[in-house]
């Protein structure tokens, strides 16, 4: 047997830094090393035996060589044979398709996460366009609603109104300091399925395997969050499987001192550059925490700012194809909650910039319709404060069919959560106007869809340009292959994450917003657009997230918010070589 390597000292350990690795120190050296470099595979000593195979930053399974084995008293504890990193993703990605319920892929992709990190992050950028809807819409939304019964250990870090005043105490329970993106949800507004408490943890889960496989963050820098105040889902209340606490929702100050007391003591714990992104919290409150804190942390809400960001590229994108500015325009939302009015306040700002005009002229080319029907300025001392911008002079109008016919927008889109409400009637007045309409069913998970592809292809005779936020399988019409365009958020935050990380940028802005939409339309070819795609493919995504990154973060510097100086000359080559990469390394 090899002899066990000496532990380095602490502080040793903690001066090993190189900034790469997805921005943040490589304090062990995995990652300043070459693949043919010798690394050590650390916990709080040099894991060995059965704690490396329980350890899954560093178990590698069948795939531990036979000097590793011995080096590593590894012997007899595994089959003989030594498979490589490409067979067992083969092996693994065959298991997968035997089965025929999608839950079923989620709960063993999530095992497969907590056995061995490395060969699920290589399963999952090798087979992204395969394995996304799985750990990603539609399937997460499925998986949270039965987080209780699928629940088997703890993914991330749950904050329950049993820890107010020692949120700092519980941060440092979680065992990796270096922290560099935080994903945190109440759990109140989960995709389109309503509150689901503390079962709402599937999204940051969700979402950091994706920071990770798609923009090349470290795993280890990652930290999900669960902040559980209640929740009002009387079903869940009532579940004896229920993971979260057993009380209505906190709401008003005792809400506001709690959160209040959360993103101070991320800001203590973690430091100024910890990028935190709101998830799925209920439109009051995201609106509220994103501008309460937009000014004092690094914040970011997907909900609002990645949503509107990646339906603006769809947007650029689409104006090669129908030969139109963004200013040329008239746009009709369905929904006016944080999607809504974040995707319409982002494409008055871009309107704005292109034309010259002023913000509040360039809302004007802008509709939405709510529950109550068109907001118009007859009902404006009535509304949320984040509708008020949106209500202009106007007859009042009760439902979209009426809006569509009243105010003949060339571009639909849909956020509002409820499935089938682009009707044939409303889809075919949008074919009626407009020679290619602009149709965009944004809400997930699928079955909340405002209508599907085929519809959207069908009911417009397949003249429409269609996207929607949950994927669909292609449309044959009229002899002709349409490929439905997925307006997915996971084009933008990966690759915006890892530009504000590697710019150690201090304040989300919208600029750099604008500058990350603009960069995924760059992406989109003339071959993409004649296969009708306004998005390019989630094949190369980690190239896409690369120049995402390199465009936030030249934002960010032009803006004077980046504090990792000075300023790399190939910041394109610079994300690419910051980017985790999930191939095993060799042990000593």
């Amino acid at each position: 047997m090899g002899s066990t390597p000496t532990e380095l000292p602490c502080e040793d350990v903690a001066d090993n830094r190189s900034g790469v690795g997805g921005g943040i120190s490589d304090v062990y050296g995995e990652d300043s090393a070459t693949l043919d470099q010798l690394v050590t595979p650390w916990v709080t000593s040099v894991a060995s035996g059965y704690s490396l195979m329980r350890d899954p930053r560093y178990n590698k399974g069948l795939a531990f060589t036979d000097k590793e084995r011995d080096a590593h008293y590894l012997t007899g504890l595994l089959p003989p044979v030594v498979l490589s990193q490409d067979i067992q993703e083969k092996k693994v990605m065959h298991n997968l398709r035997q089965y025929t319920v999608p839950l079923q892929r989620y709960t063993a992709l999530m095992d497969l996460q907590e056995r061995n990190e490395r060969l699920f992050y290589k399963l999952l950028i090798d087979n992204v366009e395969e394995l996304l809807p799985v750990v990603y819409t539609p399937t997460v939304g499925e998986a949270c609603q039965k987080y209780g019964s699928i629940y088997r250990k703890p993914q991330g870090l749950y904050i329950s109104l049993k820890e107010k005043g020692k949120i700092l105490e519980v941060l440092k329970n979680w065992p990796q300091r270096g922290i560099q993106v935080i994903v945190v949800t109440d759990g109140e507004r989960i995709l389109g399925l309503g509150d689901l408490g503390c079962q709402g943890m599937g999204i940051p889960v969700g979402k950091l395997s994706l920071y990770t496989a798609l923009g090349g963050i470290r795993p280890s820098a990652c930290l999900p969050i669960t902040i559980d105040v209640g929740t009002n889902n009387e079903k869940l209340l009532n579940d004896e499987f229920y993971i979260g606490l057993k009380q209505r929702r906190a709401t008003g100050q005792e809400y506001a001192e709690f959160l209040h007391e959360f993103m101070c003591a991320v800001k203590q714990n973690y430091g100024e550059k910890v990028l935190v992104q709101f998830e799925d919290f209920a439109n009051h409150n995201a609106f509220d925490l994103l501008s309460k804190y937009s000014d004092s942390h690094l914040v970011f809400n997907d909900d609002i700012q990645g949503t509107a960001s990646v339906v603006l590229a769809g947007l650029i994108a689409a104006q090669k194809v129908l030969g139109k500015k963004l200013a040329d325009h008239t746009f009709l939302f369905l929904g006016a909650g944080e999607a809504g009015t974040g995707i319409a306040e982002l494409i008055a700002l871009k309107i704005s910039k292109e034309s010259g005009a002023p913000i509040a002229e360039s809302r004007k080319k802008i509709w939405l319709v709510d529950s109550k029907g068109l907001i118009v300025s007859s009902r404006k001392e009535s509304l949320q404060h984040f509708k008020q911008p949106w209500a202009h002079e106007h007859e009042p109008v009760k439902d979209l069919i009426g809006a569509v016919k009243a105010i003949k927008p060339t571009v639909l889109i849909g956020t509002s959560g409820v499935g089938q409400t682009f009707t044939k009637e409303v889809v075919e007045a949008m074919a009626t106007n407009n020679e290619k309409p602009l149709i965009l069913a944004l809400s997930n998970p699928t079955s909340q869809a405002e209508c599907t592809a085929e519809q959207a292809y069908t009911w417009t005779k397949g003249r429409a340009i269609f996207g929607s936020g949950s994927p669909f399988d292609p449309v044959e019409y009229n002899g002709k292959t349409y490929l439905p365009g997925q307006a997915n958020n996971c084009y933008i935050f990966p690759g915006l994450g890892l530009g504000l990380i590697m710019s150690g940028a201090i304040r989300v802005r919208d600029d750099m917003l604008l500058a990350a939409s603009e960069a995924l339309a760059a992406q989109v070819t003339e071959e993409h657009f004649a296969n009708g795609l306004i998005y390019p493919p989630f094949s190369n995504i980690r190239e896409i997230s690369a120049n995402i990154a390199a465009c936030v973060a030249a934002k960010t510097y032009d803006l004077g918010l980046a504090s990792n100086l000075p300023r790399a000359k190939d910041l394109v080559k610079f994300a690419e070589s910051s980017m985790y990469s999930p191939v095993y390394r060799n042990y000593r």
